[in-house]
This record gives C-alpha cells, structure tokens and sequence, in this order.
C-alpha cells in the first residue's frame, strides 16, 4: 500500500503509519502546504492519501491519483475542501476527526470576545505608541458579560462549548440558531431557539460555530449586520469566509480602513457595525496551535488509523470519523 501525506505531521502519527504492515509512505516534508504541482506528482498511483484542510482535493486531484486510490484521510474538523461527490463517484473512502479542536476553538472564540468588547488590541496599541499616560475613568471603556444577551449560531459541540465557558460570566440570556430546536443541548444553557433575525436584533454578542455548508454560507450578510445592536460584538470561528468579507465591509463603510477611535456606543445614531470586525480580521487561525501535546492519541491521529483500516477493508473502524 502507497501513501502520499501532504505535511510535515508530528512523529508519532508518522510512525504509526510508517510501521503498518507493507505501507510505503511518501510525504511533503515541510510546514508549509504542498505546492499544487507536487500534489499532483505525489498523489499519482497511490492507494491512500492523507491530507490537510488547506488542500484542496478536487477532481483534477483525483485523476491524477488514478483508480488505484482507495482512501482519503484528512487531519481536520471539516472537509468542505474535498469534492465528495467526486470522491463517492470512485468508491473512496473518507475519514475525518470530529471533536479534535472543539475545545481549543472554544476557548479561541470567547478569548476573541473577551479582547472585542474590553478593546484589547487597541489598548495594547496605545501602550505601544505612547497614547496611554494615566488611568482615565472613561478612557478605553468596554462592554461586559454581565446580564447580556448572548447568540450563537449553530449550537453543536463548539457551540455548546463556548455557551458552557461564558455562562460563569454572569450571561443573562442565551440565544441560538441553526438547523433546527435542539432541546436537550439548549436546556444546560436555558437557550432559547429563535429566528437569525430575531438572534441579531437581541444579541449583545453574536459567537457564529456552524458548519460552513451551501445553506449556512453568507447567512450573516449586510442584513444581518445592520440589524445587531451598535454596540454588538461578533465573533466569527467558522469557515465562512463571505461572512468575513460582509463584516469587514460593514465596518469600513462605518468607520474607514482604521476603525472607529470611539468607545463602544459612542457613534452617533444610525447605522453602526459590530466593534469585533476589525479585530477578527487581524485574527490568524489559531486552533489548537499549542494544544498538540495534550490531545489524546485516539483523537489526533484517527485520520491515520482511519487510512490503515480502510484500506485494510474494516467496514467500522471509522465510526463517527467517516465523512458522509
């Protein structure tokens, strides 16, 4: 069996794979992703392929494998990077890790939240230029968790994550959205299911974690944001990257390029975007960038050990690894 890793990964997972009975494995030495022509080149007449989120595995990929590939693994949450219906069309297999970051993407959203609403890149900025001389009891003034109202759009295990960090905060209401009324995972919260417009208009806080899928990509366009408070603070953690664009454009068409050198609630009434695009555009994705050595084994290299025994013809070794 020839395998094509597409990243340079941790030994251990390497060395899993590596030791497996007959296995040859090729891969991309590098931190960096593989150039598109190498990917072409590697994945030729392979049997497995395991890959990253920043690899785009379409058709063109698919050919140049050949009828010899057997399974594709990829070592992230989603796998809206790979062209499934593709995939299914040749018989591929596919395993996925679901969970792997669920925690760490949490703990990344409501650190997103905490420095939007108390402006903490801002004042770190000032600090740096000089602006900050003394304690001013209006200077740099923020907005609190306290008795807020708090939406999240999708509640699935990131959602309901980042509700179960930010309800010790003193979160009067919890809104959310998504798919459908989700009783069960909403009563640890006493979350309410409500409308996406109705989540816009109420929230002091939007947090977004739903899958990025052809129904939720650009539901939180320039309606949506126009209809939040002025006040509002908006995280962003899903794939969406439209929903970046809406917000960024949102905010400059409010503020300009550099943003508003106001306090939150400050502008003058009228059309006013949420404070946290700026903040989340100057966010590079840092998901579980240093949580590598504390995840367990059985979640970290599931793709690997999906691979083997995919290709060793084991009908359930997947489980909820396998991408539909």
């Amino acid at each position: 069996m020839a395998v094509f890793v597409t990243r340079r990964i941790p030994a251990e997972g390497l060395r899993v794979l590596s030791q497996a009975g007959g296995c040859r494995v090729q891969q991309w030495d590098s931190e960096e992703p593989v150039p598109r022509a190498e990917l072409l080149a590697g994945v030729a007449g392979k049997h497995g392929l395991l890959c990253l989120l920043s690899d785009r595995i379409d058709r063109e990929v698919l050919e140049a494998a050949g009828p010899d590939l057997k399974v594709i693994s990829t070592m992230s949450v989603g796998f809206d990077h790979l062209a499934l219906e593709e995939i299914k069309k040749r018989g591929i297999r596919v395993g996925y890790t679901p969970d792997v970051l669920t925690d760490a993407t949490a703990e990344l959203s409501v650190a997103l939240l905490l420095s939007a609403c108390r402006r903490l890149p801002e004042a770190v900025e000032q600090v740096k230029n000089g602006g900050w001389t003394t304690w001013k009891p209006l200077w740099m003034c923020g907005y609190g968790l306290s008795d807020s109202t708090v939406g999240i759009i999708g509640l699935g295990r990131i959602g309901q994550a980042v509700a179960r960090r930010l309800k010790p905060f003193g979160v009067k209401k919890f809104l959310y959205t998504g798919s459908g009324p989700k009783p069960e995972s909403g009563a640890e919260f006493e979350a309410e299911f409500v409308p996406l417009t109705r989540l816009a208009e109420e929230s002091d806080f939007v947090v977004v974690t739903c899958a990025l899928t052809p129904a939720t990509q650009g539901m939180c366009n320039k309606d949506f944001f126009t209809r939040m408070k002025k006040t509002s603070v908006f995280v962003n953690t899903s794939s969406d990257s439209a929903t970046h664009r809406e917000c960024h454009i949102c905010h400059k068409e409010h503020h300009g390029s550099t943003g508003s050198q106001q306090p939150p609630g400050w502008a003058t009434r009228g059309g006013h975007a949420p404070r946290a695009a700026v903040v989340k555009s100057r966010v590079p994705i840092l998901e579980g960038s240093r949580t590598w050595c504390y995840r367990p084994l059985e979640k970290s290299w599931r793709p690997v050990l999906c691979l083997l025994a995919s290709a060793a013809g084991a009908s359930s070794a997947c489980g909820e690894g396998t991408a539909p």
